[in-house]
């Protein structure tokens, strides 16, 4: 295969001034978490397709499942999630009636009773469900699929209304993997999203996570949020140290009040501009890496002895919907209202609307209402933005020798990439590229010249700044 191709230029002289990258790639970027992306998703890809893909999965291949809980005992305002705030215990109940109704329609278009090896509780606030109801949805779980004893269990948990009870109940179902929202703890910031929790709540979260043998523990942190600094981030990461993660993802605000509409709340004036965010970001990143993690992808960093940072040393890492993940699945099983699940042959999800997601339930047991079907080129593409979001770099003719494809095909790419190689961030090599220095922090803008799909002027998606 020729590889003429990827023959580079010869590098800068300098490392491109902050202004500039600001200026040159402060656009609008997918996340790619998924490819081709949710905005793809379209309602041609409907239950009834679900269900025929439901039943082509082979029933001895391991499957993974995520349980969408969409509610909150607060709405935090730079919450990109589907969502909402409950004062009442109701509405919850019902939900969880209703998730167990769904997953026995699912196991039902399944060809058998599957193997399951990693659960995934998301939301929302998982640990807003009652220890009951907990207890209920993991019996449902463990009677319709075969639930690995050694599998992955995990949960998103709020800390300011998790409680020890809870997390007792929860290590009864085998929860081994939790994640905690901080994000910040200066007092001003979290008045500015309408989040208020202590450090005293978080490190009590952990120790009772701790107790009940939770063994890998994330905090998810955040860059970018109105009266954030480089300072106060720093002042954060401290604290959260203290508690000994085992991973630590550091994600940036994506303001799009277009789409969140109760993101209006938050002051604008406030929110740090693009130059103040990339201080946080990597005068975060300087601190974790000094205290001993290893920088995983875009935004994540663990311990060197976490699965994850072996995962990355081995290039095994994948990223989904939850993130970066060791979860190698082909198949996962979305639950709930907005969930999105893979298959072999595309991607589902489900109504997003809580009520309509109800009544989908209801009516016709399966609720998933759009997705995207995966052709030969998306399959191909997707892999080369998996491998560069998870490892920063990607070779590119050993995935074209996997796709039968020619190199040729990428010619567009290479050459939209073109600026970046110039201005270092990307170097071409005999077989692929990587991305060096400051083109970790645009990834998403590079794995964007692969993308077939990508618009630049919809403003459809973050800055990726």
């Amino acid at each position: 295969m020729a590889t003429a191709t990827l023959a580079a230029p010869a590098p800068p002289v300098h490392a491109l001034a902050q202004a500039d990258l600001v200026a040159r790639y402060d656009g609008r970027a997918p996340r790619y978490t998924s490819y081709p992306t949710a905005v793809q998703f379209t309602p041609a890809i409907d239950a009834a397709t679900y269900r025929s893909w439901l039943a082509d999965l082979p029933a001895h291949v391991p499957v993974s499942i995520y349980v969408h809980v969409p509610f909150c005992g607060r709405l935090c305002w730079y919450c990109g999630c589907n969502t909402r705030a409950v004062t009442r215990h109701g509405p919850i109940a019902d939900y969880v009636k209703l998730l167990l109704d769904e997953l026995y329609a699912l196991s039902d278009a399944l060809p058998a009773r599957v193997p399951v090896r990693a659960i995934h509780l998301g939301g929302g606030t998982p640990n807003m469900l009652t220890p009951r109801e907990l207890a209920a949805l993991f019996g449902g779980l463990r009677t319709e699929f075969s639930v690995a004893q050694d599998g992955e269990i995990a949960a998103e948990l709020d800390p300011a209304v998790l409680t020890r009870a809870w997390v007792e109940a929860a290590g009864r179902q085998g929860l081994n993997r939790a994640s905690l929202g901080v994000q910040n703890l200066d007092k001003r910031v979290q008045r500015a999203v309408n989040r208020h929790e202590t450090f005293e709540q978080i490190a009590a979260g952990v120790g009772w996570l701790r107790d009940v043998g939770v063994t890998s523990i994330n905090l998810d942190l955040m860059y970018g949020l109105p009266f954030q600094t480089a300072a106060n981030t720093l002042q954060t990461v401290e604290a959260v140290l203290q508690l000994e993660p085992e991973r630590i993802a550091l994600f940036g605000y994506a303001h799009v009040p277009w789409m969140k509409t109760h993101q209006k709340l938050i002051p604008e004036a406030a929110l740090p501009g693009p130059a103040e965010r990339i201080d946080q970001a990597e005068a975060a990143a300087a601190r974790l890496l000094e205290a001993g993690y290893v920088r995983i992808g875009l935004d994540h960093f663990a311990r060197p002895d976490d699965a994850l940072a072996e995962a990355s040393t081995a290039g095994t890492v994948h990223r989904n919907f939850q993130g970066y993940t060791t979860d190698g699945a082909r198949t996962l099983l979305g639950l709930g209202a907005s969930a999105i699940g893979r298959l072999p042959q595309g991607y589902v999800q489900n109504a997003a609307q809580e009520v309509a997601w109800r009544d989908a339930v209801k009516t016709k047991g399966l609720a998933v209402v759009r997705g995207v079907a995966l052709s030969a080129d998306d399959l191909f593409r997707g892999e080369i933005i998996e491998r560069l979001m998870c490892d920063l770099r990607v070779d590119l003719a050993a995935v074209c020798a996997r796709h039968d494809r020619p190199l040729s095909d990428l010619d567009s790419a290479i050459h939209a990439l073109a600026p970046a190689v110039g201005d270092g961030l990307v170097v071409l090599e005999e077989r692929g590229l990587r991305v060096v220095g400051d083109g970790r922090l645009v990834v998403r803008s590079i794995c964007a010249a692969f993308d077939a799909y990508f618009d630049p002027a919809a403003h459809r998606h973050a800055k990726a700044l």
